[in-house]
Parts: C-alpha cells; sequence; structure tokens
C-alpha cells in the first residue's frame, strides 16, 4: 500500500509510481480526498519521500481545504442569493437567529441589516394586520426598526385579567396603528343585534407606541381626569420579558446619566488631603472596587414592590396627577385601532401624540417637587391639628406617668416580633425617592411564579397588576378549547328592541384532567348582570368528555341544529354563600352550528355558547368612558356592581331570574 499526498506530487508522478495502476484523480478545485492510495502487484518498495502523513500535516490540509470551500461555498455563495430567497430563509427562522447568523462573517452582517425583505418576512411571522405594515414602516426608519418593535410588544397580546370587580375585569392587548393598545370589556348585555354584529363597549387601559427606532418607549396610561375628561398619562416601559405572565403598573425613580467612569473616580478621590494616597490608591475593575471609591458610588435603587401598600398607591396618584396631557378633542375622539379606512387618520394622531411624549420627557418630574409637596400637605396638617398634638406630648413627658407609660409602649413595641418584621419587610419612602433624580410611572410585564386552580391564577390582593390568561389553541381532541361568549335562555335569537336585553358571559373553555378523568372546565371572565351572582373566575360548568350524555336534548329545534356530541357534567349553583357555590348535574351538547349548550337537568335553563374573536369584537365595538387613571389600571376595591361605567340596561330582574333558575 502506498499513500501519496496529492500536496507533494502531481498526476504523472503518482502513475510513474504505480506502475500504471489507476490512482485516485486530484481534483483542481480543492474538494478532492485527502491523500490517495495505490496498490501495486509486485512493486518495489516505496522511496523515502513516498511516506505516511504526520497528523500536523493532515490538520493544516483539512484547514486549507475548509477555508477553499468558505471562499467558494461560504457566505459568497449566501450574498450571491436574491433578496426573495433570503426573506424564504429567514421565514424559518426567528428574529434572534437572523441576529446569530448575521455575526458569522463580517459580510454577512452588512447584508442582512440592509436587507428589507429579509425583516418584512420576520415582521409577516409575528402576525400583526397584513394590510398594515406597508403603513407602518412609514413611520419607522426600516422594517428591521419595525421589527425590533413587533418583537418586543408580542409578549404582550392576548387576555388578562384581574379578580376585582367581580363582575368581570377583561383587559384584551391587541395591535394599534404601530402599537399595541389594551382595552377593557364592559360588562354588558348583549344588545339588539347579537353578539357578531352588536357594539361590544370598551373603554382604553392603555397604549405603548414605536419610536422611530423601533423601541417600545411611549407609554400612555388612559383615564380621566380631574375635571371628568379624557386624559392621556405619559410613562415609560421598564421591562417586558417574553414569557411574561404579569403586568405591573409603578413608579420608576430613575437617577441621570452622570458618565460615571473610572478615572472620574480617581480624580474624585485625588482631592483627598491623605498624602499617602498615591500610593495606596489601585484601579478598580467591575468586580472589586475600592473603598475610596466604592463611598462615591450612588445609593442602589430600591424595588417600588417593596414599599408598602399605601406608598405605592399615594405615589401612583400624585405622579398621575403630576403628568395629565391636556390631549384635543379630536385626538381624544381619533380611533386607536387600525382599520382600511382610517390609516391617515391614526397616522396623525400617532404622530403627535409621541411628539408631545418626547417634549415631556418621557411624563418625568422632578422627586424633589413631589417632596415639596409633600411637607406642604404636612404643615396643612399640622395647621388642623398636629401643633396641639406635639405640643401636649412635649409636656408630658415630664410627667412620672408619661414616662413609664412611654417605656412600657416601648417595652412593647420591642417584644412584638410583627413589628420588626414588618419595618424589614417595607423601606421608608424616602429610601426610594433618593437614589434617583426623577420620577415617572412606568409598565413591567414579568414573569412570576404563579398558583392556579382550574386555570385561574391567585392574584395578589394590594398589587395594581393583570395577570396574564393563556388562550388555549383548538387541537385534534381539544377541539373545544378558546374564548367563548353567549346569555341563558332558549332559543338563541337576538333580542329584539322591545325585548330586555339578556346578560352577556364570556367563558374561557380548557382542558384538564383530574384523577386521570379529562374534563372541560368553562371558567368565568365576564357577567354582564346588574349584580354579580357567582365569583369571578369560578368554573360555570364541568363535563366529563370521556363520558357520554344519555339526555335527550330538552328543548325541540325543529331539526334546524342537530347535536352531534353529549357529555354528563355539573353546572354551578347556589352552595355556601357567594365565595364558595355549589354545582347541580347537567349536561354539555355539541350542536351542529358550532354552539354549545349547557343544560341545568333539574331546572332546564340552558347557558348557549358561541366561539368570539374577541379582537374583531372590539374593532367594531362603542367607546365608553374611563375611570381614573390609576382604577381604570387596576381597580382593587372589592365591588359586586358594574363599576366602570352606568349601568346601560337595567339587568337586575334578569340576574334575578338566572340565580332562581340554576
Amino acid at each position: 500500500m502506498r499513500w501519496i499526498p496529492h500536496h507533494a506530487i502531481d498526476r504523472s508522478v503518482c502513475q510513474g509510481a504505480c506502475h500504471g495502476t489507476s490512482c485516485s484523480d486530484k481534483t483542481t478545485d480543492g474538494f478532492g480526498p485527502l491523500f490517495s492510495v495505490s496498490i501495486g502487484i509486485g512493486s518495489e518498495a516505496p522511496p523515502s519521500w513516498l511516506r505516511r502523513p504526520s497528523e500536523p500535516e493532515i490538520a493544516i490540509v483539512a484547514m486549507e481545504r475548509g477555508r477553499l470551500w468558505m471562499e467558494n461555498c461560504g457566505s459568497r455563495l449566501f450574498l450571491s442569493l436574491p433578496d426573495d430567497v433570503l426573506a424564504l430563509i429567514s421565514d424559518h427562522l426567528h428574529p434572534a437567529d437572523l441576529c446569530a447568523l448575521s455575526l458569522c462573517c463580517r459580510g454577512l452582517r452588512p447584508a442582512i441589516a440592509a436587507s428589507e425583505k429579509v425583516w418584512l418576512a420576520q415582521c409577516r411571522r409575528l402576525s400583526p394586520p397584513p394590510h398594515a405594515l406597508p403603513l407602518w414602516r412609514e413611520g419607522v426608519r426600516s422594517y428591521r426598526a419595525l421589527c425590533r418593535f413587533l418583537a418586543a410588544v408580542a409578549p404582550l397580546l392576548g387576555v388578562w385579567v384581574h379578580q376585582n370587580p367581580e363582575l368581570g375585569n377583561v383587559v384584551c392587548v391587541l395591535w394599534g396603528f404601530l402599537s399595541v393598545v389594551g382595552v377593557r370589556v364592559i360588562p354588558q348585555e348583549l344588545g339588539p343585534l347579537g353578539l357578531d354584529e352588536g357594539p361590544l363597549l370598551w373603554a382604553p387601559v392603555f397604549e405603548i407606541l414605536a419610536d422611530d427606532d423601533g423601541s417600545p418607549s411611549c407609554f400612555f396610561l388612559h383615564g380621566r381626569g380631574e375635571n371628568g375628561e379624557e386624559s392621556l398619562f405619559p410613562g415609560s416601559i421598564g421591562s417586558i420579558d417574553s414569557s411574561c405572565n404579569i403586568l405591573l403598573l409603578e413608579v420608576e425613580a430613575r437617577r441621570k446619566e452622570t458618565g460615571f467612569h473610572q478615572s472620574w473616580i480617581f480624580s474624585s478621590i485625588a482631592d483627598s488631603k491623605d498624602p499617602t494616597f498615591v500610593r495606596r490608591l489601585r484601579r478598580c475593575d467591575t468586580n472589586t472596587v475600592s473603598a475610596p471609591a466604592a463611598a462615591l458610588l450612588p445609593p442602589p435603587l430600591i424595588p417600588f414592590a417593596r414599599l408598602p401598600f399605601s406608598d405605592r398607591r399615594g405615589l401612583l396618584d400624585r405622579v398621575a396627577g403630576r403628568v395629565a396631557l391636556d390631549v384635543p378633542p379630536d385626538l381624544t375622539a381619533a380611533p386607536l385601532f387600525d382599520r382600511c379606512d382610517n390609516a391617515e387618520q391614526l397616522a396623525h394622531r400617532r404622530s403627535v401624540i409621541v411628539k408631545m411624549h418626547k417634549q415631556l420627557n418621557g411624563g418625568r418630574i422632578d422627586w424633589k417637587d413631589y417632596q415639596l409637596e409633600e411637607r406642604s400637605a404636612q404643615h396643612k396638617s399640622a395647621a388642623n391639628g398636629d401643633e396641639l398634638h406635639h405640643h401636649y406630648k412635649r409636656n408630658a413627658l415630664f410627667s412620672v406617668a408619661a414616662y413609664f407609660r412611654d417605656g412600657f409602649k416601648q417595652f412593647i413595641a420591642r417584644s412584638n416580633p410583627r413589628d420588626l418584621t414588618s419595618h424589614k419587610k417595607h423601606p421608608p419612602l424616602h429610601q426610594f425617592l433618593m437614589p434617583g433624580d426623577s420620577l415617572g410611572l412606568s409598565l413591567r410585564a414579568a414573569h412570576m411564579r404563579l398558583t392556579t386552580y382550574r386555570a385561574w391564577p391567585d392574584m395578589h390582593d394590594n398589587w395594581f397588576a393583570l395577570y396574564k390568561l393563556r388562550m388555549p389553541i383548538p387541537t385534534a381532541g381539544h377541539e373545544l378549547a378558546g374564548l367563548w361568549g353567549g346569555t341563558f335562555g332558549w332559543p338563541p335569537a337576538r333580542p329584539s328592541q322591545d325585548k330586555p336585553g339578556k346578560a352577556l358571559f364570556f367563558l374561557r373553555l380548557t382542558y384538564e384532567e383530574e384523577e386521570g378523568r379529562p374534563l372541560l372546565v368553562a371558567t368565568k371572565l365576564l357577567e354582564g348582570t346588574h349584580y354579580v351572582l357567582h365569583p369571578n373566575g369560578s368554573a360555570m360548568f364541568v363535563a366529563k368528555v370521556d363520558e357520554a350524555s344519555s339526555d335527550a336534548f330538552p328543548w325541540d329545534n325543529d331539526g334546524e341544529m342537530e347535536v352531534k356530541q353529549s357529555y354528563t357534567g355539573e353546572g354551578i349553583a347556589g352552595g355556601y354563600g357567594f365565595r364558595y357555590p355549589g354545582c347541580k348535574p347537567g349536561a354539555l351538547f355539541v350542536l351542529q352550528n358550532g354552539l354549545l349548550a349547557f343544560v341545568w337537568k333539574e331546572s332546564k335553563s340552558v347557558l348557549m355558547l358561541q366561539r368570539i374573536d374577541l379582537p374583531e369584537l372590539l374593532k367594531k365595538g362603542e367607546r365608553v368612558a374611563t375611570l381614573p387613571p390609576v382604577a381604570n389600571f387596576c381597580y382593587l376595591t372589592k365591588s359586586y356592581s358594574n363599576v366602570f361605567v352606568g349601568v346601560h340596561n337595567s339587568s337586575s330582574s334578569n340576574g334575578s331570574c338566572i340565580h332562581h333558575a340554576i
């Protein structure tokens, strides 16, 4: 066996050495085999130069082959592809993968960054309105900037809820015009046009708009001003987690950019009068900071969530009152959603409010002004009686009885562990304000570990937060999953002008497993009665999808609605008070026309449901007035009635009928 390295001999030498036997041809493009093996019968011993190559030689030849491949079939081949082909390839990549691809070599980075078709394909992956992308492109620098905004705010899309009020607090976040808009569905009755064509009542909660470079920096909180007018309250976006499940309204204390560098630390410390300072000075890095340098570092910022509830509520109310914008009436009445016929009006509204946001520095105020307001408020309270109280306390210190009384109070306070833990748990307000230079509203989308019961999260009573509900996608075997809406009563006809409307219910249907049995759980999200009947987040019915019902549909449908499937189940009923409802047997019927009907077996009450597309219903809906800004975002007060707007149609009689029926 003879080993002949192609980089050392040519074809003629190879043929001579092999005595005419066939040898592997050496390719001229550098992609042939590394070494050829020629076998001759009866040949002489190979010469010394015809030897087995060493491992370093093999590695050198392999690296050369790799370099030739990269030059001929690497980035050059990729860059030579048309933009349409690159767009098709990027269709199968996530934005993060596309950014990683651009870092492979110097030639790919500018090519991918400048390709409009590549980033247009990425924008389509994020499912915005297809007709709106060319219009949105005019408001930003490039499709890459547009993709940056869409990818940042896409985790916010969907349905967000809160426990209070018990009638339902459903906020849907959907696409606006180069923005995302959060709107609240108002508890209401079904109008005379029905659910598909009737106007669904809603009120705006917040919106996030894109800047020129595609950053989601323009945040506006909607709400009612002091004089009852609709106002905007500017703020900033704290952070948006890609898997966020909680949306928090906070006050952010931000310090100014000071250009804090190591050279500044040294020049500031050098003013010390210590003659041995130069000999003891050492350079500080990111992990180790010298003692003199650490003394000049600004104090750390305290998270807003660590403050007690009273301070958080007071900060939100005061900051929102200071940053309120006087919006012109034409912008107040302007639509928020993108339709095919209102692009110019939406573009004008966006340009005006983004400009206002920049002029007001994102709605940030000097915290010293806030401190002056606090002092003036304290002076007013002192004038109303606090001075007399302090005077009495000062005179009482000279008495023996006051001495023992105060000492006994201090002893009790020290022995009370609750006071100690509460002091450590909640820092004082001035520690939150001192490290920063300015205050402003902030929206933060975070991911937290939450406990749930039947797909309903356990919520904090004193957090200004909204909680995300993941809407399941219908799949094989889970065809009924998703968001459904409907009313009580049969037949499912539309209410007429002379008949009162029916309370509208929104239910979230999810498949769960309990004790090894598959269940279909219908969780209540919204109830359109005048006074709530059942807790928010309770199961309106639970169907056993592995057990068919033997009951026949109790109502005559004249053959128009054929029953495809039926399951046994249990429907909600009166129980041990409001918080602990009971259940009664019933059956769930899947009708041929896509409707669902749950029938209580004893009372024959029927809850009719149909699948709904909530964003499309909201775009055709009707806007109503809002609450004050903080309460409009999250209404924390316990309430069992409709607090968002006045009741449009009296539904108390309808609610009592439902209560007696089930």
